[in-house]
């Protein structure tokens, strides 16, 4: 059988990958903070005897468009948009911490600052940021949040741990969504980072430009089959004169 069926294969395996992945960023196109995931591909020869005429599609580093996304205003003092580079921390499910852009924070039944999953915001401290009951929340721009209760003075609670990776230490994207860094090792608060707060980031989806590269891969992955079918049409004539010999 020839070669080429095994290489339009893994074709066609990279062209159903980068649909999965635009149809999961335009499915988060509404999605606070949702960072556009990005899918790159290289071409491998396949070595062996005689010419390398026939090439292998491998994915390689996938990482995510880090373009900031609209700052949409809301009103509601929970809610909170990274500035510039920085991020939020959270404590992930497994412990550990990760970081973020999504700022809808809420305050659960045992007084924790958490994120829309449910996640524990960290402080500079780098434990949960506890809120006392029927507190009022400000959030100032360096991070800093006061609870007021009542006609009490407000009171400090601290800082949102904001950190801002680097093109040195940068974040990749782990299976639960969640950003952390290559070596799983915590970042350094950023004292200069700031944010903004009665607003939330949009998505840096673009619905357009993802419905056009859904479009073309489709077509992609139609060519890469109708050479797996040419393929197995010659395999087909060539048993077919060989039988006759």
């Amino acid at each position: 059988m020839d070669r080429m069926i095994y290489t339009a294969m893994t074709g066609a395996t990279a062209a159903s990958h980068r649909q999965q992945l635009l149809a999961n960023n335009l499915a988060n196109v509404s999605t606070p903070g949702f960072r556009a995931e990005l899918a790159t591909f290289r071409s491998v020869p396949v070595r062996g005897d005689g010419a390398t005429t026939r090439v292998f599609n491998l994915e390689a580093t996938a990482g995510h468009d880090a373009a900031p996304g609209a700052i949409n205003p809301t009103g509601r003092p929970l809610d909170v948009a990274a500035r510039d580079g920085a991020w939020f921390t959270v404590q992930s499910l497994n412990g550990t911490e990760a970081y973020t852009r999504a700022g809808a924070f809420q305050v659960n039944a045992d007084g924790t600052l958490v994120n829309p999953q449910g996640l524990p915001v960290l402080g500079e401290g780098e434990t949960p940021i506890v809120v006392p009951n029927n507190a009022t929340i400000n959030i100032g721009d360096d991070g800093n949040i006061s609870a007021k209760v009542g006609d009490l003075p407000a009171q400090p609670l601290g800082r949102l741990k904001l950190v801002t990776p680097t093109e040195d230490n940068p974040l990749q994207r782990g299976e639960d969504g969640l950003f952390r860094t290559a070596q799983q090792a915590p970042l350094l608060a950023d004292p200069n980072a700031r944010v903004q707060s009665g607003a939330l980031e949009g998505s840096n989806v673009n619905p357009i430009e993802a419905m056009v590269g859904m479009i073309a891969v489709a077509r992609q992955f139609e060519i890469q089959m109708r050479m797996m079918q040419n393929g197995e049409a010659n395999d087909k004539a060539a048993s077919q004169l060989l039988s006759h010999n």
